[in-house]
């Protein structure tokens, strides 16, 4: 008799709206256009997305220049610096930008900023595409990338009374919040967007982390390696009380060792992860034990993006 385990499955879980909506825009431009559609960087954060793409016809390229001029091509929803669908307008190439609407309205927020005048520092970290993108809406020098609360007191302000601050979209809530409050303690004028630039989907994931990790021996995430939202959910987990969280790319990387003197498992994937990888885990624990799956629910997301009008539906 193989010995009992709890699996509290976290809801929400998986891909987000902006994922789901980035994906979509690929297989219709491949639907349309056909094969090849060219897309600019991993159009979100998982390989076993984009291997499935690859086998539909996509092309995954870092930059512009891999690209041919009668191809289509697709921005990832992390989003582009402005430079770039200029550079494709230029060519005359046909374009589809995937960045997903609550990324696009952080670029939008931090140019009207910058025509009021303000200097604006952007709460990220650095080489991420996100941060790239945003960084690169206006020129060079007109804002500042701050990663951690020790940033915030090296930062040298050209004026510290006409500031403003954006955030990446994907960072833990809990971070963002320690890091603003330096800022706004440091500089009591500092402009805060209007609503949270934190992403929906990163807060309900986060705050079903929070609410299992008690009760969870092991906190297992569903993820990959790059993807931002899917290593917060991991800290979040140790930071809630796991004793053990770890991140992992599907079913296949899991060390069964770590299962040693647990008795409920925590589950959950990032927003870039599908479910048949959350599926293909509860499967493998239950070759080897017998499994109780209890789902945890602590919203219920009903958020749909359209698609660009290049692709609707005639």
């Amino acid at each position: 008799m193989s010995r009992p385990l709890t699996i509290l499955l976290a809801a929400p879980r998986g891909f987000c709206a902006g994922v789901d909506r980035a994906i979509q825009i690929v297989e219709e431009a491949l639907g349309k256009w056909g094969a090849p559609v060219y897309v600019r960087h991993e159009i979100v954060h998982n390989e076993h997305v984009v291997s499935r793409l690859e086998q539909m016809g996509a092309v995954f390229v870092d930059e512009l220049d891999e690209c041919p001029d009668d191809r289509p091509v697709v921005f990832s929803a992390h989003g582009v610096p402005k430079a770039i669908p200029a550079e494709a307008a230029r060519r005359e190439m046909t374009f589809v930008d995937a960045t997903c609407p609550l990324v696009s309205k952080v670029h939008v927020e931090a140019e009207r900023h910058a025509r009021d005048g303000r200097e604006i520092i952007l709460i990220g970290h650095a080489g991420h595409p996100e941060v790239e993108g945003t960084m690169g809406q206006l020129p060079e020098g007109s804002m500042s990338l701050i990663e951690t609360v020790q940033d915030v007191a090296s930062f040298v302000p050209r004026d510290p009374d006409n500031l403003a601050f954006v955030t990446q979209t994907t960072l833990s809530v809990d971070d963002t919040a320690e890091i603003v409050a330096a800022l706004q303690a440091r500089f009591p004028k500092i402009s805060a967007p209007h609503k949270e630039d934190i992403c929906y989907a990163t807060t309900n994931r986060q705050e079903a982390v929070k609410v299992m990790a008690e009760r969870a021996d092991l906190f297992l995430v569903i993820g990959a390696e790059t993807s931002s939202n899917s290593k917060r959910l991991v800290e979040v987990a140790l930071r809630a009380g796991t004793p053990k969280s770890e991140l992992v790319a599907s079913a296949e990387n899991v060390d069964w060792s770590w299962f040693e003197g647990v008795d409920t498992l925590g589950l959950t994937a990032g927003a870039s992860a599908p479910e048949d990888l959350v599926q293909g885990l509860i499967a493998a624990c239950r070759a080897r034990f017998d499994i109780t799956v209890e789902e945890v629910t602590t919203a219920t997301e009903s958020v749909v993006f359209k698609l660009p009008r290049v692709l609707e539906k005639v």
